[in-house]
């Protein structure tokens, strides 16, 4: 408090999209064309091209079964609330759920990884990305979290552990592609706001507040 005013700090832990931007292996590259340009036309306008998975998105259950809800299904509430940001960057390959124990993680939590992933960067991709061991997933979901952001493009570790991705796209609501580099452990407000488009994920603007 200062004068009777609140101080926030305003923290964006999302991916800028440019052409450049770093993606997963085998997803399609962005395009940003500009279609109508000042001064040949009264305005400038673009068309973006991108996939439904790209830098910071949300994930549905539509992503891994037909049938299933999509981004448009998720629940309101679980894109904003307080948060607590986790130090794992010590961890150097996969997070366990002793990793996570000292926590001490509470029922409708939202909760972010922060690991060497942000520490790295999303300057070229990463082949050995610190990802979530099944016994961490089970734990986070039996402690009933609600919301889940990791601070890479994938949950999982690479060409496997698909169970582990299914469990918690299941059970919350997975962000992924967050940049947490300069963002200290502790508590937050968390403010994660998906396109509203009915698909199988979507990109997504997400902010952190301090207080």
């Amino acid at each position: 408090m200062n004068g009777g005013f609140i101080l926030r700090q305003f923290f964006d832990i999302s991916l800028p999209i440019t052409e450049e931007m770093v993606i997963y292996p085998g997803k399609p590259e962005p395009s940003i064309k500009r279609y109508a340009s000042i001064p040949k036309n009264n305005v400038n306008e673009s068309i973006l091209t991108l996939g439904s998975h790209t830098g910071t998105h949300v994930e549905s259950r539509l992503h891994l079964r037909n049938g299933r809800e999509g981004v448009a299904d998720l629940p309101l509430d679980h894109f904003y609330g307080k948060c607590r940001v986790f130090d794992l960057t010590l961890v150097e390959n996969g997070i366990c759920r002793q990793d996570l124990e000292k926590f001490e993680v509470s029922p409708e939590e939202i909760v972010l990884l922060k690991t060497r992933n942000s520490t790295l960067g999303y300057v070229k991709f990463l082949e050995n990305y610190v990802h979530l061991k099944m016994d961490a997933a089970e734990y986070l979901v039996n402690a009933g979290i609600k919301t889940l952001g990791f601070d890479y493009l994938s949950v999982k570790k690479p060409e496997g552990d698909d169970e582990v991705r299914e469990l918690l796209i299941n059970n919350t609501t997975l962000f992924l592609g967050l940049n947490l580099a300069g963002i200290h452990e502790g508590e937050y407000t968390f403010i994660g706001l998906p396109l509203r488009i009915d698909t199988d994920g979507t990109p997504a603007r997400v902010i952190l507040v301090k207080e």
